[in-house]
């Protein structure tokens, strides 16, 4: 009996330590779990995070690299395309040049953001006494380069008409690289591949050759090829061109309404340059005349007018380039 009641406290012993073992190995495993998983999240934020110092090139050559000791804080904006991404991504500016802002981003019109100038004439004396990180430009501002530079270090982040869509992903680029961005920069560009995806597929559907023009009291007109303003939308967004050989430039050839008659073209896009630039406009007035009005595009109620600050000021940007897509997009509907 008393062997059983001996046997019955060794049992109960070893149940006790049991039990109190797998304990030990339960808040064991959960710390090494905590602790792996915080490994993991400082792994995470660790890859995410830019390293510095940092070499940054401008999206075009002709212009020094620039390399950075920290992330910028104090940060100029020139480039309303850059501005465009670099909101998208949410990062903040100091101040911005100061001018007829696209409604997406509007914000800036408040006093908070510093007046770094107009597009073409920059405020040299109170940039400089702002102590910026950073100088972002683009060929508006391409004759102030020396002088911006002497103040601060000084990026080129504008698009080219010579090779649209790679110059403007080398912009995101920079934004992504020198902040930190890359996942949102990639999500943000992987919607705007997929939308142009889309248009190509409205433009071949559609199989109208177009013509890309600029209103501004008189009207130019663009070409098809590298070089041209708004070439993209024949070579990236797929619309085949009304006249092969208009010139292909920034500006564009001036033309006469007599010639849109004469190139007849299935579709007109229209940039309002007056709109842009916060000046009154008639561009409809003055576009369908009796001459426009004989066109096939005007027939068919395919004369497209697009939003000139989001076209002629503000494009090159992740928002901007989206809602290119989509005006396009929605005109055709």
């Amino acid at each position: 009996m008393r062997n059983w009641k001996l046997l019955t406290v060794i049992l109960s012993m070893l149940v006790l330590m049991l039990a109190a073992c797998g304990s030990d190995n339960e808040a064991k495993t959960e710390v090494e779990n905590e602790t792996a998983e915080t490994s993991g999240a400082e792994q995470t934020t660790t890859e995410e995070a830019p390293a510095f110092p940092m070499t940054v090139k401008s999206t075009v050559e002709g212009y020094e690299d620039v390399t950075f000791e920290k992330m910028p804080e104090k940060i100029v904006v020139f480039d309303y395309g850059f501005l465009d991404t670099l909101t998208a991504l949410g990062v903040d500016v100091t101040a911005v040049a100061k001018g007829n802002f696209p409604d997406f981003l509007s914000q800036y019109n408040d006093d908070k953001y510093l007046n770094a100038g107009g597009l073409k004439e920059p405020l040299f004396e109170d940039i400089a006494a702002m102590e910026p990180d950073v100088i972002f430009i683009s060929g508006r501002q391409g004759d102030a380069y020396e002088q911006l530079s002497e103040i601060a270090p000084t990026v080129f982040v504008g698009t080219s008409s010579e090779d649209y869509m790679n110059t403007f992903k080398a912009s995101v680029q920079i934004a992504a690289d020198l902040f930190g961005k890359q996942a949102e920069a990639d999500a943000k560009l992987a919607e705007i591949d997929a939308a142009i995806a889309e248009v190509k597929e409205v433009a071949t559907a559609d199989g109208g050759k177009a013509l890309v023009s600029l209103y501004n009291e008189t009207i130019s007109a663009y070409g098809p090829g590298e070089g041209s303003r708004f070439g993209f939308v024949h070579s990236v967004y797929g619309f085949a061109a009304a006249d092969e050989t208009l010139e292909n430039s920034t500006h564009g050839a001036q033309i006469s309404y007599e010639q849109i008659l004469e190139i007849n073209p299935d579709i007109l896009f229209v940039v309002d340059r007056l709109a842009a630039t916060g000046e009154e406009s008639n561009v409809k007035e003055a576009i369908e005349n009796e001459l426009v009005n004989k066109t096939t595009a005007a027939q068919n109620g395919k004369i497209v007018y697009l939003n000139g600050a989001l076209w002629y000021l503000a494009g090159g940007g992740l928002t901007s380039e989206l809602e290119k897509v989509e005006e396009i997009k929605a005109a055709f509907q």
